[in-house]
């Protein structure tokens, strides 16, 4: 039986909790770290070990999984004091999960392969509800040997793997993920607020549609969220308006041109400014209730 390699697992929040979690299940010797400590318990339990230090859990590791907020904390984790850089050897593995800027990605690349490691950018897509079932789409940018090296780790944590062309083409990828998920969004909510101002039954509309060409993930699996006006973490609105700043930047870079994204990164501006970024994305709806006089 092939053995199965060490993996080193760098940020325990909503999403990497449990995509760790998949990770131990499988039986793949894991290690983890995480930068705000009390988050690593339910990972021992399943036999993981807790390192004091990227640094340290670099050198554990023949695999280094990275699943952080932003380009920054990317950064930070890995050439940070302590970095995944500073124990890593030659040959080390980073996949790394996190949604961040595609050009900060090659750089990362670049300067990891100065030392003999290879990298692959494998950003997510499935909410928390895919990351605790191991069923998230995932977006691969990397060399051909390294993206097969690093499959056999992701498919504990995803069910659609898709290599999508090199390093920074799953950045980008995510990108585009994001953009058309924000027109999704807004045009769900504006569907259940004109389903409810037309005294229609919304759940009702919601199953009538859901056979049809206005299927989405977002319609089956947000629009109760929309109806009832709670918006439970799935996936943090503030979250989402990082994103799409990515993609945004992306978008001026080569020339692209994205109103309905803007819009809603405007919007999503205006719901962060009243307290509403801890929310799920779907939260767009808020505004539109707002906006057609619905209460909340």
């Amino acid at each position: 039986m092939e053995e199965r390699q060490r993996v080193g697992f760098v940020g325990l929040g909503t999403m990497g909790q449990a995509m760790a979690a998949n990770v131990a299940r499988q039986g793949f010797p894991l290690t983890v770290w995480n930068r705000s400590p009390g988050r690593s318990g339910p990972l021992v339990e399943l036999g993981a070990r807790e390192a004091a230090s990227p640094a340290e859990l670099a050198a554990a590791s023949d695999a280094v999984v990275v699943c952080v907020r932003d380009t920054p904390d990317v950064e930070a984790v890995l050439f940070g004091p302590d970095g995944v850089a500073a124990g890593a050897r030659s040959g080390l593995l980073v996949v790394d999960c996190s949604t961040i800027s595609p050009g900060a990605t090659r750089e990362f690349a670049a300067r990891l392969a100065e030392r003999g490691v290879a990298f692959v950018d494998a950003p997510v897509s499935g909410g928390s509800e895919g990351a605790q079932q191991g069923t998230l789409s995932i977006m691969v940018g990397g060399d051909p040997a390294d993206v097969a090296r690093a499959t056999p780790i992701l498919m504990t944590m995803g069910k659609t793997i898709t290599h999508v062309g090199p390093v920074g083409a799953g950045q980008a990828t995510k990108a585009v993920n994001q953009v058309m998920l924000s027109g999704i969004y807004l045009g769900v909510a504006e569907g259940i607020v004109l389903a409810m101002k037309s005294g229609l039954d919304p759940a009702t509309v919601v199953r009538a549609l859901s056979g049809g060409a206005a299927q989405s993930w977002v319609l089956v699996n947000r629009s109760e969220r929309m109806i009832r006006n709670e918006y439970p973490i799935g996936f943090k609105l503030a979250l989402h308006r990082k994103d799409l700043a990515i993609a945004l930047k992306l978008a001026e870079g080569v020339g692209a041109a994205l109103p309905v994204a803007g819009l809603a990164a405007q919007i999503e501006n205006g719901l962060i400014a009243e307290g509403h970024g801890d929310d799920d994305n779907s939260a767009l709806a808020r505004a539109i209730r707002a906006w057609s006089g619905l209460e909340g």
